[in-house]
């Protein structure tokens, strides 16, 4: 999203224990956008990493457990969180997941790529309007992206939360990372300085919105 601000990405090298770790891209959501794809290679050809990319539609290797697990770093692009799902289950992606974060590989991605790993979320995948997602549920409770990016996410993750159609969560502001360890959050860290996160939940038939303390990178 910030093809100027390198904060972020640096910050997801900088997990890793290797002196230059692989970060393999996964843009399914994306329905492997070449454009997107080449704008990911950009973004990180001036890192210190090796850069690779995983297409669904033009896959790089037949034993794709064992490309995705020879990485250090697994990225994913935002878009269309359904087709993401449903693409990856057919393709057993989503157990080969569950594998790499077993086994230390460091998870991360962008929207999509964000709320993929939680229990549900709120989503635009389909259509006009954001409605309520189950996901991988690698991470406890719920989650939602863009919280001040588009004007229909808060609105309606709070209304969903408070009428228990989902349950509460973490709610991330553009530019707002959530680092978990395990199933901890243990750090909110972001590339824009008025960017936060909120645990939001139901409490009393209302909502109770908690903004969290967020650590600006560019400090």
């Amino acid at each position: 999203m910030e093809p100027d601000n390198p904060l972020l990405d640096e910050y997801i090298l900088r997990q890793s224990t290797k002196e230059k770790p692989e970060i393999c891209f996964i843009p399914t959501a994306s329905g492997d956008s070449d454009n997107y794809i080449s704008r990911f290679y950009h973004a990180f050809k001036s890192h210190n990493c090796v850069p690779s990319h995983l297409s669904l539609f033009n896959p790089p290797a037949r034993d794709l457990e064992g490309y995705l697990l020879s990485k250090d770093i697994i990225f994913v692009g935002g878009g269309n969180t359904k087709n993401l799902l449903a693409l990856w289950k057919e393709w057993k992606l989503d157990q080969v997941m569950k594998q790499a974060w077993n086994q230390g590989i460091i998870l991360s991605g962008i929207s999509a790529g964000a709320l993929c790993w939680f229990e549900e979320g709120v989503t635009d995948s389909f259509g006009d309007g954001v409605e309520p997602i189950k996901c991988l549920g690698f991470l406890k409770g719920s989650h939602c992206p863009h919280y001040e990016g588009e004007e229909l996410r808060r609105p309606s993750y709070n209304r969903y939360i408070q009428t228990k159609t989902i349950q509460g969560g973490i709610a991330a502001d553009d530019g707002v990372a959530l680092h978990y360890i395990n199933e901890e959050l243990k750090h909110i860290v972001s590339s824009r300085p008025s960017a936060s996160a909120y645990r939001v939940k139901e409490y009393q038939g209302k909502i109770v919105e908690e903004k969290l303390k967020t650590y600006y990178l560019g400090e």
